[in-house]
């Protein structure tokens, strides 16, 4: 169990640090008024084949070890689908948010380097409302990161599941993670990970902190409802 929580911690941190850690300190930021750059860097496309690689990485670097979850809500939603026993829910939620505020934290010191940088400018949190970078609805943001949370949670089911190919789980999943981004930064930043929300917010507190609820319940909801449909229409793994 200790070597799956370091697994987890480990891997939490790798994916707030270079998915976040993409955001922050390499893409290109557009003003909501003019549409202009204010930076050239990699861009939407950029960030979201970052957190894709994240979890690829670490799909094939500690999948064998601790599953590689790197996210509370895909913790339950496969304990609620059969996959992972819940007794080891807790301590991997608590792995995984320590992770992610570890990466914050050290991507806090670096973009610290720079100077004007401030963490009031956003670091990468996750909002809805006045925060949504394209200033969606606390309605159209909570239904994007349930439904983009139940698919990500579905493809995560299906490549892992013993009668897919083995060896391509790792790919499917961290391209599934880049889809989800492309679709997703816009509305909210793209959470659907509590773990990857928590982590920015607990460094920008007052909004982000204060909005952090709907990325915790919102990618939770979607998991635990992949949990329960994946099992109705995939049937019982083979054993």
């Amino acid at each position: 169990m200790r070597n799956k929580l370091i697994a987890e911690f480990f891997g939490t941190f790798w994916l707030v640090f270079g998915g976040c850690g993409s955001a922050v300190l390499a893409s290109a930021f557009f003003s909501i008024e003019s549409q202009t750059p204010i930076n050239l860097g990699i861009g939407l496309v950029g960030v979201a084949f970052a957190f894709g690689l994240t979890v690829l990485t670490m799909a094939y670097a500690i999948g064998h070890i601790s599953g590689c979850h790197l996210n509370p809500a895909v913790s339950i939603g496969l304990a609620v689908g059969g996959r992972h026993p819940w007794g080891e829910v807790g301590p991997y939620i608590v792995a995984q948010v320590l992770g992610g505020a570890a990466g914050a934290g050290v991507l806090g010191i670096i973009a610290s380097g720079q100077e004007g940088f401030a963490f009031s400018d956003g670091f990468a949190a996750n909002g809805y409302a006045d925060h949504s970078p394209g200033g969606y609805t606390l309605l159209a943001c909570l239904v994007a990161e349930v439904v983009l949370t139940f698919f990500f949670l579905l493809i995560i089911l299906g490549a892992t599941d013993k009668r897919a190919p083995a060896g391509f789980a790792p790919i499917a999943i961290g391209l599934g993670l880049t889809l989800i981004h492309l679709i997703g930064i816009p509305v909210t930043n793209l959470s659907v990970n509590p773990a990857r929300s928590t982590g920015p917010a607990l460094f920008v507190g007052g909004w982000a902190l204060q909005q952090l609820w709907l990325f915790w319940v919102a990618p939770i909801v979607g998991a635990a409802l992949a949990g329960v449909v994946y099992p109705l229409f995939a049937g019982k793994e083979a054993k």
